[in-house]
């Protein structure tokens, strides 16, 4: 039996797919990466509110999935909308690597450094950390995001600590967050496998419970509360706790809470969201 296992094209992201195609390898089915592009892949300038919808990672992917060009897509979980795609599932994760977010370039944070990052959840959460930070917009792969930190003179930028390691960059972190100070993006540290709804059998050998437990309390935060990656919204779980996060775009308020029910701790962040 042939797999077809869809992929961007990225180092990392077919790095990913390679520990998906380890998973999924047995006697008789044959493995075939397909690498595909997608939006985010196409414009690596502009952020991603600009581009389009959330999930600009996963888009041509789950196309792919949906016509029958791929039997499986293999995603980043943190780059997932928070609700699955009508026909679609998750049909397993891979075992959590690191969920920790990582400085690049400096041991810890100082008054009044240029940081680079685009996402809005780092944004919010380092100025709240240190409001006279200069947080700078900053795109691309791992690679490219690492060179453009040196070319442009950043002091820092932050990266998922997870892809660092999975491509042997770890001796670029400096400093790994403690989920006190930057709470993760649900889903981050986990590589999902998505199928079309009723063939979840094809990857379940290679899915790790505990992690898709964790990984969907999470989503469910953030879907009830309709942030997904677009808005500082953020969700962790730490395998007796979810933890979760709403903050203003700017740092100026950041409001967690813990338990076990997602939509306990989502109705009570919307709660305290400024009117």
């Amino acid at each position: 039996m042939l797999v077809r296992v869809g992929s961007r094209g990225s180092r990392l992201a077919l790095r990913q797919a390679e520990l998906a195609a380890e998973a999924l390898r047995r006697p008789g089915v044959e493995i075939a990466l397909v690498p595909i592009t997608t939006a985010g892949d196409k414009d690596r300038t502009r952020p991603f509110g600009e581009i389009g919808e959330r999930g600009v990672f996963v888009k041509e992917l789950e196309e792919a999935l949906l016509a029958g060009r791929i039997d499986v897509a293999v995603h980043s979980a943190k780059d997932m909308t928070s609700t699955d795609t009508e026909g679609l599932v998750v049909g397993a994760y891979l075992a959590r690597d690191d969920p920790r977010d990582a400085l690049c370039g400096a041991p810890e944070i100082r008054p009044g450094m240029r940081i680079g990052t685009a996402s809005v959840r780092r944004r919010a959460q380092l100025l709240a950390l240190e409001p006279t930070l200069s947080i700078e917009g900053l795109r691309g792969n791992i690679d490219t995001r690492l060179r453009k930190r040196g070319e442009r003179g950043l002091d820092a930028i932050v990266l998922a600590a997870c892809g660092l390691d999975r491509l042997g960059l770890d001796a670029e972190i400096g400093l790994r967050f403690d989920p006190e100070q930057l709470l993760p993006e649900a889903g981050q540290g986990a590589v999902a496998l998505q199928v079309r709804a009723g063939e979840e059998e094809l990857v379940a050998r290679a899915g790790h419970e505990e992690t898709m437990r964790r990984v969907e309390a999470e989503r469910a935060v953030v879907a009830v509360i309709g942030g997904g990656c677009l808005a500082p919204v953020a969700a962790h779980h730490d395998g007796t706790t979810l933890t979760a996060m709403i903050a203003d775009e700017d740092g100026a308020w950041v409001e967690r809470r813990s338990g076990s029910s997602p939509e306990e701790l989502a109705t009570q962040l919307l709660e305290l969201v400024p009117r």
